[in-house]
């Protein structure tokens, strides 16, 4: 089956990408999932999502980094309950496909934004925990592993000491709120966090993982409401991480942009 292709150029604050319906608009709140070349485990995570009726209660939007892995072929995605695929053209990384799907879900809509990985390493199954947090009015809600009722199953022990040792204390002293997993993209976001005046996250700034570092600490700074639900974050045994984040130059440029975000380098000015 053919689907509808509408090209989207020219945005302030957002690159170029193409939008791909599936269906039409059915809740309040989307789940944003950044994939490039995931290959079978996004198609796993979405079953997964659609087995636990996660398609029923938000719509899934796909934002794709320009896969060419066949992972994203439209009918495939349309049968796994993806409501639309965005595929971004303009340049960019992790960032840039989160400011086409952010745009997106604002323009069309939504109460709340939630997002989440597409590696197939989270509890997709918990998305209702976020919307039911949105619901009571919380503006940023962030996934833990490492609170009551989290699990952190095969946790890389450099990973985890990198979040408790380092992430974790540094975006909670800038963020002025202690947060406990600041690595985990499985968040949600309320409108009027995304629409305030003092957050502006649709701008060429955030290109990798400085709109990530960003919203996980302006919520609180700007007196709206922050909290941690309990999630579970897998690694698979005995094979390689799933992760885009090279261990030198990777965590290094994270490095640095912890330290421009504690210094307010991404607030707008």
């Amino acid at each position: 089956m053919d689907y509808p292709v509408a090209k989207r150029e020219n945005i302030p604050g957002v690159p170029d990408f193409e939008e791909i319906p599936f269906a039409e608009k059915k809740s309040e709140y989307c789940l944003l999932i950044p994939v490039i070349n995931e290959g079978e485990r996004i198609l796993h995570q979405l079953n997964r999502a659609q087995n636990a009726g996660v398609d029923r209660i938000c719509d899934i939007i796909l934002c794709d980094g320009g896969s060419t892995d066949d992972s994203t072929r439209t009918q495939r995605l349309a049968e796994l309950g993806v409501n639309t695929l965005l595929i971004k053209r303009g340049p960019g990384k992790q960032g840039a496909q989160l400011r086409n799907g952010i745009y997106f879900a604002l323009q069309k809509g939504y109460t709340g934004i939630l997002t989440v990985d597409g590696n197939d390493k989270d509890s997709v199954e918990d998305v209702e925990r976020f919307i039911q947090k949105l619901q009571q009015g919380y503006d940023l809600v962030q996934g833990s592993r490492f609170i009551r009722g989290g699990h952190a199953i095969n946790t890389p022990p450099v990973r985890w000491l990198s979040v408790q040792l380092i992430h974790a204390p540094i975006i909670s002293l800038t963020a002025r709120h202690r947060y406990t997993d600041t690595t985990n993209n499985f968040r949600g976001y309320s409108r009027r966090y995304l629409e305030h005046p003092g957050v502006q996250p649709l701008r060429d700034i955030f290109t990798g993982y400085e709109l990530l570092a960003y919203l996980s600490v302006r919520a609180t700074q700007l007196g709206l409401k922050g909290c941690e639900v309990p999630v579970t974050r897998a690694y698979p045994k005995g094979e390689k991480t799933p992760t885009k984040i090279s261990f030198f130059k990777g965590n290094s440029q994270l490095m640095k942009i912890l330290f421009t975000n504690w210094k307010g380098g991404y607030a707008p000015r």
